[in-house]
């Protein structure tokens, strides 16, 4: 995430003008943070680790609030310091006292929290929901919860439930420090925990990994997400930081970046999941080495999940429309790629990766990944010059055809006469594509938690009938 970046005294005249009487209102101290900040050239952001937070991925630090804030200390022209916390009770003090700039971790701002920090323009709306164990009796209320339930120490969770013990007292849970809320989710999936609450977006990703988490209830409605400051901080920080998040918000980078943790996840599907991740330990095994010989330098669990999507990992599978084996390739697209029988899984998959790779190569340069993968995904379903009409509308329509957030969005025009006899090469089921890629992107997801975490490969596949 880069931005062409005023001058520093540029940068703080032009904040200071912003917030006029706001800043006017600021001791001197105050008013200095933020050029304490540029003139150290570090920001330091506090944050909890975390697969949508912050994490150290294959290629370095990974997560949504780790791309947001360094794209916020790109902002300022200054390096981003992260300091990771294991528990909120630990990351909290650490803005109070100074040691940190800011919390940025996914922090709801709950009532409480609101009456000791301060906080920054909210970037995501979650719900808090209870959860237990598919098979399990559903709890529909607070009064129902007859089993443990816990959560992580000092969360907006804890004050929830803080707020209902006041209208019904024999509401009891544990709080802990020693787990995260993915690993209370884990309990709850495996049977050792009852219950536990969790935030609408972490739950959409944890039922990817364990479709047998099930919503009891909401325990509480929306509520925003945001960075936290403390509460004497300056208006000039502030100001920032609402323009950073107004910037990112006009130019479409806060919801490509929403869209890339958590667009493909929305849609949940238990028996799908469950299919998948039964299929991942029964039937992948027998062509995992082939999806890692011929991805060559792309990811082979993303050819296995495109696969998946395709056949089900299936090498006689066939489709009205003629396209068959492991990688549903066309005559034409077999003929090109040197594949003499689609029906043979190496040759399919070879072919197919192949075909996928040269996909890639046709995207424009100044498209960079995952944009560039999901578009040349979205070109493998309809067809590349199908594609380059849908970015060809969504430029038409003031959308940006390189972000794949924008083009999805403009994808199923293509089904309306209205705009495909606009384009070159008409009617295509755009709709579709967007569906195909967003499936996709949830069996990758499934296939990369499976392969980093094989003792979850160990544990019986079978499905068993639910109410």
């Amino acid at each position: 995430m880069k931005f062409s970046l005023p001058s520093s005294k540029r940068l703080i005249f032009t904040l200071m003008i912003s917030v006029g009487a706001l800043v006017a209102c600021t001791t001197p101290s105050q008013q200095n943070h933020l050029q304490r900040i540029i003139d150290t050239g570090v920001l330091k952001v506090g944050t909890q680790f975390g697969r949508s937070t912050y994490y150290n991925g294959a290629t370095g630090p990974e997560g949504f609030e780790y791309e947001l804030a360094a794209g916020f200390a790109d902002y300022l022209g200054v390096r981003l310091e992260v300091f990771a916390y294991y528990n909120l009770g630990e990351l909290f003090p650490q803005v109070q006292n100074g040691h940190i700039d800011l919390v940025a971790a996914g922090i709801s701002m709950t009532p409480e929290r609101q009456q000791q920090y301060r906080f920054g323009p909210a970037y995501q709306d979650v719900s808090q929901k209870l959860v237990f164990k598919q098979g399990a009796d559903r709890p529909r209320r607070v009064e129902d919860l007859t089993g443990e339930l816990i959560v992580v120490a000092e969360s907006s969770h804890a004050e929830t439930l803080r707020s209902h013990q006041s209208e019904l007292s024999s509401l009891n849970w544990r709080e802990t420090e020693n787990m995260d809320p993915e690993e209370l989710l884990e309990l709850v999936a495996t049977g050792e925990l009852d219950y536990t609450i969790a935030d609408s977006n972490i739950l959409a990703v944890m039922r990817r990994r364990y479709p047998d988490l099930s919503i009891g209830f909401t325990i509480a409605p929306e509520q925003g997400v945001a960075w936290m400051l403390s509460d004497d901080h300056n208006d000039a920080l502030l100001a920032a930081l609402v323009e950073y998040f107004g910037i990112i918000q006009n130019n479409g980078q806060l919801a490509a970046l929403e869209d890339k943790y958590f667009g493909h996840i929305r849609q949940f599907n238990y028996v799908d999941t469950r299919e998948f991740i039964k299929a991942a330990k029964t039937v992948l095994p027998e062509y995992k080495a082939l999806f890692q010989a011929y991805a060559q330098d792309l990811d082979w669990r993303l050819i296995a999940a495109m696969s998946y999507q395709e056949s089900h990992w299936d090498p006689r599978a066939k489709s009205p429309t003629g396209v068959r084996g492991m990688m549903m390739l066309t005559l034409a697209t077999a003929k090109d790629w040197d594949v003499t029988s689609r029906l043979d899984a190496e040759q399919s998959i070879r072919g197919g990766a192949e075909y996928f790779a040269s996909l890639l190569r046709r995207i424009p340069d100044r498209i960079e990944a995952p944009d560039r993968i999901w578009l040349a995904m979205a070109a493998y379903n309809i067809g590349l010059g199908h594609l380059e009409d849908a970015r060809v509308l969504t430029q038409r329509y003031g959308g940006n055809p390189d972000m794949w957030i924008d083009v999805k969005q403009h994808l199923p025009l293509l089904r309306q006469k209205k705009h495909y006899r606009t384009t070159r090469y008409g009617y295509a089921r755009g709709d579709e594509a967007v569906t195909y890629v967003d499936n996709i992107r949830r069996y990758y997801d499934t296939l990369v938690w499976l392969d980093e975490n094989p003792e979850q490969l160990e544990q019986p596949a079978s499905i068993e009938a639910t109410d």
